[in-house]
């Protein structure tokens, strides 16, 4: 499941993360990459343990641990801290698929990667290239998302970044480890959730509205992992 989640950032608090992004030390992208990524990726990123990186990736994860709609789609068990990147002068990431355990910087804490989520942080119109390009069974998707907006696809999906051939695409990009780990579940689990809002917005606490979401509770209760 691919969902776009607008607004996770406020404008001003966009304009603000750039403001001190741009002042950063950046340090090649490789430095995080597995063996096979190595090889196709092309980028720069903050060092993960900068004061900067960890300020700015608290902030991040607890909006996003306040927006209903990403908690819905992604049933967190677990957030690893964001990561920053930038692509410019060509800059590119080739075709991959995420690795599914990551380590928490700084510790031997293991964490299960089911979700993998990009945070734009520069608007469309700042640059040229630089699609978040998605490969699954129903096609290839690509993602060019306003400056705030969250996109959250399954980590197990091959994707890639096309060349930035004009401008600059800063970005944030994380894992989350769900309490269900299938991606079909957590699919039908948010539908199901999204319908019953739809359901309780026009007809309040109904007794279909109560039944079915015994029936979401309870297919929670069979799938999650805590």
């Amino acid at each position: 499941m691919m969902l776009h989640i607008p607004a996770v950032l406020t404008k001003p608090q966009v304009q603000e993360f750039r403001h001190r992004l741009a002042q950063a030390e950046w340090v090649d992208g490789r430095a995080t990459a597995g063996a096979q990524s190595m090889q196709v990726k092309r980028n720069r990123q903050l060092p993960e343990l900068s004061p900067l990186a960890q300020e700015l990736g608290a902030f991040i994860t607890q909006a996003l641990a306040n927006h209903p709609l990403f908690f819905a789609a992604v049933l967190p068990l677990r957030i690893l801290p964001p990561y920053f990147n930038s692509y410019a002068g060509g800059e590119h990431y080739g075709m991959h698929i995420d690795g599914a355990i990551r380590m928490r910087p700084g510790t031997a804490n293991a964490m299960r990667a089911d979700v993998s989520s990009t945070l734009f942080l520069s608007e469309p119109e700042e640059y040229d290239g630089g699609e978040l390009i998605v490969s699954d069974a129903y096609g290839t998707h690509e993602v060019k998302l306003a400056a705030g907006d969250l996109i959250v696809y399954p980590a197990s999906s091959v994707h890639r970044v096309a060349p930035v051939t004009r401008g600059e695409r800063v970005a944030a990009f994380l894992w989350s480890q769900s309490m269900v780990r299938d991606d079909a579940k957590r699919g039908m689990l948010f539908e199901l959730d999204q319908n019953i809002q739809k359901l309780r917005a026009a007809h309040g606490d109904d007794e279909i509205a109560v039944d079915l979401t015994g029936h979401y509770h309870n297919l929670l209760r069979m799938w999650a992992e805590v």
